[in-house]
């Protein structure tokens, strides 16, 4: 897998597009840790939980993500 090559003003960027960004809080700490062990990517484990504790949809072509009981798009 490749690495994500970020604008140096990614947060300014971020909000141009109109997306806002998503803290983690106490349940989406609480769903990382319930999840099975398909991935190890701790980061990628949090944007897991993050899209089942808030219904969203995750943007990805990473196949382990879509091992998880969570929506995605992507090739």
């Amino acid at each position: 897998m490749g690495k994500l090559l970020a604008p140096g003003d990614i947060e300014g960027h971020i909000k141009a597009e109109g997306f806002k960004l998503l803290p983690i809080t106490f349940p989406h700490t609480a769903r990382v840790g319930a999840l099975p062990r398909l991935h190890d990517d701790p980061f990628d484990r949090m944007l897991v939980a993050q899209a089942r504790t808030e219904g969203l949809v995750l943007v990805t072509n990473d196949a382990r993500i879509r091992q998880y009981d969570v929506q995605t798009l992507g090739t």
